[in-house]
Formats: C-alpha cells, sequence, structure tokens
C-alpha cells in the first residue's frame, strides 16, 4: 500500500514518562492496531490511514494537529 502524502498529521510529545498513544482500527468492530509508550521529552508522529481512524492519548501529552493545538491529562 503506498501511504497518502496528503493524510492528516498529528504529532504527541510526551510532557511526563508513561504516556500511552494508542491507534484504533477502522470497521464495523473497533480493534487496537497499534500502542506506542513515550517517556518524557519524546515525540511520535502520527498519521491516520485507511486502517487507522482514532487515536487514543493517555497520560500528559502536548498534541499538534492540523486544526489545533491542545494538552492532555488532567485539568489544572
Amino acid at each position: 500500500m503506498k501511504a497518502d502524502s496528503q493524510a492528516d498529521f498529528i504529532v504527541v510529545k510526551a510532557l511526563q514518562d508513561g504516556v500511552s498513544v494508542i491507534g484504533l482500527s477502522r470497521g464495523t468492530d473497533t480493534k487496537l492496531n497499534h500502542t506506542e509508550m513515550l517517556d518524557q521529552g519524546e515525540v511520535l508522529v502520527a498519521q491516520f490511514t485507511e486502517h487507522t481512524s482514532m487515536i487514543k492519548i493517555r497520560g500528559n501529552a502536548q498534541v499538534l494537529t492540523s486544526i489545533g493545538d491542545l494538552e492532555s491529562g488532567p485539568e489544572k
């Protein structure tokens, strides 16, 4: 499969150790596609594809997207 260079990307920067980034699949059943654990300061660049339609982030992280930036984690 050739990657679509126009697909949406997100950037996740861990603000603490142990941030989980979980990719979830498309289809009639939502399934876990891929999991990454990030330590503080690590950065992950992820792309939405025909197989990955959702990304769940657990922990305190900065998230950069084409529609805006936000921070995950507990409300302050």
